[in-house]
């Protein structure tokens, strides 16, 4: 679905990203991983078009990424659950889920009765607003809202971060479902061990480089890689 080679990135003169190579499969779960400012979020944002890439391409099913709009981007399959959730404050719970919703092409896709099933916390408070959440409310609502638009790759930047356990464990239990349904997904977590149990295959990221690229099986049987690119 995905492949990146290649990808290299700047933020004005200070260079972030150094040749990154990344590809996810039609049904696959990738984890990419790496302490902070190691280019995790910056791939994110080059992949969504927030960040023009300087060099490298990034083809998703086949068509090139550089250069497009974010809003052309997501209109092609790919949502993005972000770090710090950033839903709209001011509007419902029902309201954010429709603000960016798309019909589903094909029998059994999201729909807000779905998303409720889902997360029937988000149904108790559908008419609240943003700002009167819970973090685990609010983590619930950004990925409610990814799935309303129907994707075919879904992203994830540290969607399990500041949140208490039951709530993690609660995420983790929904991206598993989410996995045995097909969907594809790349994750970036700080909790590897979590992520090493859902992902299929993973890439490592290390100042802004590809260093390592492996299975999950490969990589738990490989602890030293683990303490060397994210113990702090």
């Amino acid at each position: 679905m995905l492949n990146v080679r290649g990808l290299t990135a700047a933020y004005g003169h200070c260079q972030a990203l150094f040749g990154v190579d990344l590809d996810v499969g039609r049904g696959e779960v990738v984890g990419l991983i790496g302490r902070n400012g190691m280019g995790r979020s910056t791939v994110i944002k080059c992949l969504f078009g927030l960040l023009p890439a300087s060099q490298g391409s990034i083809e998703y099913g086949g068509r090139s990424l550089r250069g497009l709009a974010p809003y052309r981007i997501g209109r092609l399959g790919l949502s993005l659950v972000p770090e710090g959730r950033q839903i709209f404050p001011t509007l419902t719970v029902e309201e954010n889920l429709v603000a960016t919703a798309c019909a589903p092409k094909a029998a059994g896709g999201w729909t807000l009765e779905r998303v409720y099933g889902l997360f029937p916390r988000l149904r108790e408070r559908r008419a609240n607003l943003g700002t009167q959440l819970s973090g685990g409310e609010q983590q619930m609502l950004a990925l409610g809202r990814a799935l309303m638009t129907n994707p075919s790759l879904l992203v994830l930047d540290e969607a399990t971060e500041g949140l208490a356990p039951v709530v993690r464990a609660e995420i983790w239990r929904v991206l598993a479902q989410l996995k045995a349904e097909g969907l594809s997904m790349i994750v970036v977590d700080k909790n590897t061990t979590a992520l090493l149990r859902l992902s299929d295959r993973n890439f490592i990221l290390d100042k802004g480089a590809t260093v390592w690229r492996g299975s999950s099986a490969e990589l738990s049987a490989r602890p030293e890689l683990v303490a060397a690119y994210v113990g702090v």
